[in-house]
């Protein structure tokens, strides 16, 4: 094989990077970290769920997840602000009043032998995760914009990039694109497809003394993540807890629903929180602690996600719409995957596309599932709450929540899921027909 600087040259220092750098620093690899920003630095994607303990488990990172501070989570709640009326009698024994609740402990999860996960502080956690990975002996250089990556060498691919106003470039074995929304390879190679089914926006911001009570039931439910329906199509309102007394909100939504300027966006946002008055009168005894952040070009896919001397992992490889908190663990759990490939090529000595086979099915096979489960979602999102509330769907759907969803072509539940969604569709007398939302059932297509 070509000498090179690196064995691996990773773009991106978030939880696919670092996750991906402290792998492959524990097998022995010399691989290096490329990250643009400054860490610290904010960032979305605050709940975790508990597939993510096992990636964390793995890198010797786990018991440092209570000693931060964060939150602990032990499920999910969702709320809606229909009248109990319009979810009943859709389906025999369909007697609910739009309010689901969820404890992760409900199923027992291979590899997973605690009950809770976390919220976190993206960029307390973040950092903290790259720093691991540094200390595990992965190269870290911050402040280092990657401007592409050459490929003319197919054994050794350059990584071109600037440290202050200085071009640089090192080589190496293979190239991890981890560089998160920016998608540098997806870009640069042109395999990046903009989804054209979940084209959301969301609109974000965190306060301090928000009561989390106003939307709880019991007091063993104030830490959960909440996820609360408003009455616009496809539209939702998040609320996690990050401190004891720091909470995120955001809302979701379709992006033709927001205006161009800024203060008609904030506006939108506030009126989205008015629908759920008990979350609006306990925002407003709160305190609004930074500037509303945005957050575009909201779900995309790739047409190929590896080659010869390169993969890509976590959001750089593709981005779903994150109603269930899947970003995270997408993230790590991708680059669990992309390591063992790596790990297993560097021993053959064969960096070629072929030798990541095995971890783009996987990936397909999961993201595909993950995807499947969203859009029924949105079509009919009381069919969820229905499925939650009976016992035989129950934990197949908690499965998934969990973050489980990689070991099997189409689980049984989506099908029937999808199975309901259009017998509702087709009967324009259906209790739920006025609640099915404006995405067509089968729209989706898989980029992966």
């Amino acid at each position: 094989m070509a000498e090179t600087d690196l064995d691996v040259a990773i773009v991106g220092g978030g939880p696919a990077g670092s996750t991906m750098a402290s792998y492959l620093a524990k097998g022995g690899l010399k691989c290096g970290v490329f990250e643009r920003e400054l860490f610290p630095r904010p960032h979305v994607g605050e709940s975790l769920v508990p597939a993510t303990t096992r990636a964390l488990r793995d890198i010797g990172f786990l018991d440092q997840m209570d000693e931060c501070g964060f939150v602990r989570k032990f499920g999910a709640v969702w709320t809606s602000d229909a009248s109990p009326s319009a979810y009943q009698h859709g389906f025999e024994g369909a007697d609910f009043d739009g309010y689901a609740d969820i404890r992760f402990e409900e199923r027992e999860q291979p590899g997973v032998n605690q009950n809770h996960t976390w919220h976190v502080d993206r960029g307390k956690f973040d950092l903290l995760l790259l720093q691991h990975a540094q200390k595990l002996g992965a190269a870290v250089y911050e402040g280092v914009k990657v401007s592409g990556v050459d490929f003319s060498d197919a054994a050794a691919p350059r990584v071109n990039f600037t440290l202050g106003s200085k071009p640089l470039s090192l080589s190496a074995k293979v190239v991890v694109d981890a560089s998160g929304r920016q998608t540098l390879l997806g870009n640069q190679l042109k395999l990046k497809k903009n989804d054209a089914v979940f084209n959301q926006y969301a609109l974000h911001t965190w306060f301090d003394g928000y009561d989390r009570m106003a939307m709880a039931r019991t007091k063993s439910l104030e830490s959960y993540i909440y996820i609360h329906f408003i009455p616009i199509t496809n539209s939702w309102i998040w609320q996690i807890p990050i401190t004891e007394t720091v909470t995120s909100i955001g809302v979701v939504t379709q992006r033709k629903n927001f205006e161009k300027s800024k203060e008609s966006r904030e506006n939108f946002f506030w009126n989205c929180v008015k629908s759920r008055p008990e979350v609006y009168e306990a925002l407003k005894k709160s305190t609004q602690m930074r500037p509303f952040k945005e957050e575009a070009d909201y779900s995309y896919g790739m047409s190929e996600i590896c080659g010869d001397g390169f993969v890509m992992v976590g959001d750089a490889a593709r981005f779903v719409d994150p109603i269930f908190s899947s970003g995270v663990s997408i993230a790590m759990t991708s680059a669990k995957l992309a390591s063992q490939a790596i790990l297993t090529a560097a021993e053959k000595g064969d960096f070629r596309k072929d030798a990541f086979e095995t971890f783009r099915s996987t990936m397909r096979c999961g993201i595909n599932n993950w995807y499947e489960f969203i859009s029924v979602y949105y079509r009919l999102n009381v069919l969820f709450t229905y499925f939650i509330s009976q016992k035989k769907y129950r934990l197949d759907v908690l499965k998934l929540l969990q973050g489980d969803m990689y070991d099997e072509e189409k689980p049984a539940v989506l099908s029937e899921m999808r199975k309901i969604v259009t017998q509702v569709e087709e009967r324009e007398n259906h209790p739920w027909h006025k609640l099915l939302g404006d995405l067509t059932a089968g729209a989706y297509q898989p980029t992966l």
